[in-house]
């Protein structure tokens, strides 16, 4: 059974992504696990109405010893249900260079590693690249670099990133895409690159992430400006929200507010919002000042 990685940074569209490869491979059996660094997992949820088996495992980093056990156990189980493909959805912020080392136990044998896709933003590459170390980890050890977002980059904007893709790894191939749309067999003939660095297994405890439960009490317009107040402080919010009779995606990437209704959704976490954010990031301060204005309805931070 072949084994993918998918990597690449938060809001990159790693979720569109993996539902595009999927509906492009209906002949094949598939196992997806989805990871999530995040107090509660979402995207297992927007992937729901896929043709395969998928497992969540969120709180933190599969390649980090806190989540390691967890990876390793359900690597078991894909095993025991014989995929013709497993699909890996990296967290955004994982720093993923241990990978072969991992999978090069002899209980994975039956696995066949063939390599890391990275999704890039072409808007947001410049910005993250230099302030979160994990994205240049993530694109060094792929076999292929994906620019998405190009429709709203500029042009002069996706040439550097295809530049600074090729002095961080001179050996991926890269596709310049948008909705995070990439032929078959671009994936599926993928090679693995070497690599000559390994990361440990340690958790980067200066990470942020949060929890923040609010009430169905909540309003549209308090919803906006709770997201409005805290957005500039955060790498990426999102999360499943029901409020006045409507069920919304909150899907903030950045300083950037964005939320919309959606439908057919069997959540377990509503009104549930992830927060996640960097070193240095005044996140929690921003939490707890949008908190005093918006008091009776949020009832939670974790």
């Amino acid at each position: 059974m072949d084994l993918y990685l998918i990597t690449g940074f938060l809001g990159a569209g790693k979720t569109t992504l993996i539902r595009n490869i999927v509906k492009s491979l209906q002949d094949k059996r598939l196992f997806l696990i989805i990871n999530e660094f995040g107090k509660e997992g979402v995207d297992a949820t927007l992937l729901q109405e896929l043709d395969a088996v998928i497992k969540e495992i969120d709180n933190g980093s599969i390649f980090c010893t806190c989540r390691l056990d967890k990876f390793e156990e359900t690597l078991a189980n894909a095993i025991a249900e014989q995929p013709e493909i497993i699909l890996v959805e990296a967290s955004g912020l994982a720093d993923p260079t241990n990978v072969r080392r991992i999978l090069n136990q002899d209980k994975y044998r039956q696995i066949n590693y063939r390599g890391s896709i990275c999704l890039i933003d072409a808007v947001r590459f410049e910005k993250v690249v230099s302030t979160a170390r994990m994205v240049k980890r993530q694109l060094a050890i792929s076999s292929l670099a994906i620019v998405n977002k190009t429709d709203i980059a500029e042009p002069e904007q996706v040439q550097r990133v295809v530049k600074a893709i090729r002095e961080i790894n001179p050996q991926a191939e890269i596709v310049l895409t948008t909705y995070a749309k990439v032929d078959q067999q671009a994936i599926l003939e993928i090679e693995q690159k070497e690599y000559d660095f390994e990361a440990s297994e340690c958790r980067d405890i200066t990470l942020q992430k949060y929890l923040v439960t609010v009430s169905e009490q909540m309003t549209i317009k308090q919803l906006d400006g709770f997201l409005s107040m805290i957005a500039d402080e955060t790498y990426r919010i999102k999360g499943f929200v029901r409020l006045e009779g409507t069920l919304f995606f909150v899907d903030c990437v950045g300083p950037y507010v964005n939320y919309y209704e959606y439908q057919d959704a069997d959540v377990t976490a509503l009104n549930k919002i992830v927060v996640l954010a960097g070193p240095g990031m005044g996140t929690r301060k921003s939490i707890k000042e949008a908190r005093q204005w918006y008091e009776d309805v949020i009832l939670q931070v974790e």
